[in-house]
């Protein structure tokens, strides 16, 4: 009876050990270095674009610092219409290489933050009964979207898009952006979004830089 028992549950934990290994391919995870959850970021108070994107900006170079991904930061930020004050929802930087995923950049991290904080796939303006807008979402990131963030931001919802850096100062130091045009920023506020750019551009192509001494350039080609 011993024999047989012991032939069971050894039956069984190969059963379990193989569904669990069959399971496990099949989830992705997205993580948030640990210093990006320790920090007090969400205590902020957020008003002008420029304290908006300095936290952008900051979350790159910590990110480069604390070697926990690329030099890329962004933050999304529920802006109260009539006052202007805004209340950080998410933060993200790029984590492509420390969990081997290539669409782990900065705006997608922040945005599926965004999405899953709020229970919505759609960070649209919320409006009051009678139909007035009172609140809008905000991405800023440090660095103008490469093409495939840039198809992020326009299906996210959100009302504005503000960015640092250039792809030209990305380009500059090896990261391949892709097929980004002025046509694409038109056809963005074509369909609603407001874009600002070079936004504290000199501090945010400096963290650019020094990665580019430093750190891995992780083209696929």
């Amino acid at each position: 009876a011993t024999v047989a028992a012991v032939f069971t549950a050894y039956r069984i934990y190969r059963w379990s050990a193989g569904r669990n290994r069959e399971t496990g391919d099949h989830r992705v995870t997205i993580s948030l270095p640990s210093w990006a959850t320790e920090e007090n970021y969400f205590s902020r108070s957020y008003v002008t674009d420029d304290e908006m994107m300095a936290l952008a900006v900051e979350l790159s170079a910590r990110n480069v610092a604390e070697k926990t991904g690329g030099p890329f930061g962004c933050a999304i930020y529920k802006r109260n219409i009539e006052t202007g004050c805004a209340e950080l929802v998410s933060v993200g930087m790029n984590r492509v290489v420390p969990l081997h995923n290539s669409t782990l950049h900065g705006e997608t991290v922040a945005i599926q933050m965004a999405q899953r904080k709020l229970r919505n796939f759609a960070l649209s303006p919320e409006e009051d009964e009678g139909g007035e807008r009172r609140f809008q979402y905000e991405l800023f990131t440090s660095c103008e979207p490469c093409a495939m963030c840039l198809g992020a931001t326009l299906w996210s919802g959100v009302t504005r898009l503000v960015c640092g850096a250039t792809k030209a100062d990305a380009s500059a130091i090896g990261f391949d952006e892709g097929p980004v045009f002025e046509e694409s920023y038109t056809h963005l506020e074509e369909a609603g979004i407001e874009v600002k750019r070079q936004v504290l551009r000199k501090e945010a192509a400096a963290v650019l830089e020094n990665y580019g001494k430093i750190g891995v350039i992780y083209n696929a080609r």
